[in-house]
């Protein structure tokens, strides 16, 4: 069993800052890609950020100069550092990582449950 549990949402006024994690447990051999999505009401899932398994980063231009992903390997765990943040940024936001099972070679993606992240006055 292998799951993704985020942390760190929450209300902040604009201009705030969050850091949003996502840890990796159960029988994880290796992870690749990690990265953040989010979901705003009534909008499709949208790419936030990734990190690649070398430390290789691409953000989506909304967000660039604000947010930083990083990873710490050794505890399967990607971070978001979310500063200058806007009432647009508002939305659900899911972690998504490729997983290699121990009992496997070849990746699974899987997904957390999200976390609300609202920009508030």
């Amino acid at each position: 069993q292998v799951q993704l549990v985020e942390s760190g949402g929450g209300l902040v006024q604009p201009g705030g800052s969050l850091r949003l994690s996502c840890a990796g447990s159960g029988s994880i051999r290796s992870i690749n890609d990690m990265g953040w999505y989010r979901q705003a009401p009534g909008k499709e899932r949208e790419l936030v950020a990734t990190i690649t398994s070398g430390g290789s980063t691409n953000y989506a231009d909304s967000v660039k100069d604000r947010f930083t992903i990083s990873r710490d390997s050794a505890k399967n765990t990607v971070y978001l550092r979310m500063n200058s943040l806007k009432p647009e940024d508002t939305a659900v936001y899911y972690c998504n990582a490729e997983i290699v099972h121990r009992s496997s070679w070849f990746p699974t993606n899987y997904w957390g449950q999200g976390t609300q992240v609202t920009v508030s006055s």
